[in-house]
């Protein structure tokens, strides 16, 4: 996903030369050194600063320019206080980018795995929240939020290399990758192919729908999946508190209440391991979501 997110940089900023890169001294692993080689003039460095980053992103807003500020996601968020009240609240034109999200940081422990982000950039007014799933898609939505108006949070994982998507990414629009009538699974980020693997062998009829964008959510094509199947699990890489779940969830408490389960990381912080042995324990792998299928589909039409 990196290597996509820098390879789909670069393709933009051959075309559009007021698309300008700021990173927080961490050009390498989040795969922007490319850019900063190509357009030298167009690539920042401000240092293990996210603060002042988001700033410079403002000024550069400011000025007409798009800027993309680039950091490890959960280092971001050190820069929050400066997104709401300088790029959210006066709805400025700048693309933040978190990398290694979720779990996808495995090795390096709770202080690397960011599992509150979304949380922290949905609740933020004028915001939009993009979660692509597979290498493709990241560059297609790198490509969408860069030609948006508007601030822009995207998230993407370290070194999954995951290819499920067919048709092209819209944003603000979800995409039923599954069709079925007994459940419905709503996912983003690399997890929906764990989803899908999880549908494939799994003894109901399950619909998967992919939703890349948290905010603004696809309200139409989440309660028209959720009426239909009549029961509902989000899967995501994150908090199980304030992501894609609590987006469904406060949707259909009003629009199609039915019974919904989510699936992503308990209340708590990550911890080191391998990734695959963090997915596990949170019960994040086909064969788990695969149970949470049979068990939802168990439970349509009740409340």
């Amino acid at each position: 996903m990196r290597v996509a997110f820098g390879e789909g940089l670069i393709e933009i900023g051959g075309e559009n030369e007021d698309l300008v890169v700021l990173t927080a001294d961490v050009a390498k692993p989040t795969h922007v050194i490319g850019f900063g080689e190509r357009f030298p003039h167009r690539f920042l460095n401000v240092g293990i600063a996210e603060q002042d980053m988001v700033d410079v992103a403002a000024g550069l807003a400011l000025s007409e320019k798009v800027p993309v500020a680039v950091a490890f996601a959960p280092f971001m968020m050190r820069a929050w206080e400066q997104v709401r009240s300088t790029i959210s609240r006066c709805s400025l034109n700048v693309k933040l980018v978190g990398t290694h999200a979720g779990l996808s940081a495995s090795d390096e422990g709770a202080s690397h795995q960011s599992l509150e982000d979304v949380a922290l950039m949905r609740v933020l007014p004028n915001m939009t929240v993009v979660v692509p799933g597979d290498r493709e898609e990241v560059k297609e939505a790198t490509r969408a939020i860069v030609e948006s108006r508007g601030p822009a949070y995207m998230r993407i994982g370290r070194d999954e290399d995951a290819r499920f998507l067919e048709e092209g990414f819209r944003l603000g629009r979800a995409a039923v990758l599954r069709d079925g009538s007994d459940v419905v699974v709503f996912s983003n980020g690399y997890l929906t192919s764990e989803v899908l693997k999880a549908a494939e062998g799994a003894p109901v009829d399950a619909m998967v729908v992919h939703v890349p964008t948290v905010k603004p959510l696809d309200a139409g094509a989440v309660v028209s999946a959720a009426r239909r199947a009549g029961a509902v699990i989000c899967v995501e890489e994150h908090s199980v508190i304030g992501g894609l779940g609590s987006a469904v969830s406060e949707l259909l408490s009003a629009e199609c209440p039915v019974y919904v389960r989510r699936m992503g990381v308990g209340d708590t912080f990550g911890e080191s391991g391998t990734y695959r042995e963090l997915l596990e324990k949170h019960r994040l792998t086909a064969p788990h979501i695969r149970e949470a299928m049979v068990e939802a589909a168990g439970r349509r039409g009740k409340r």
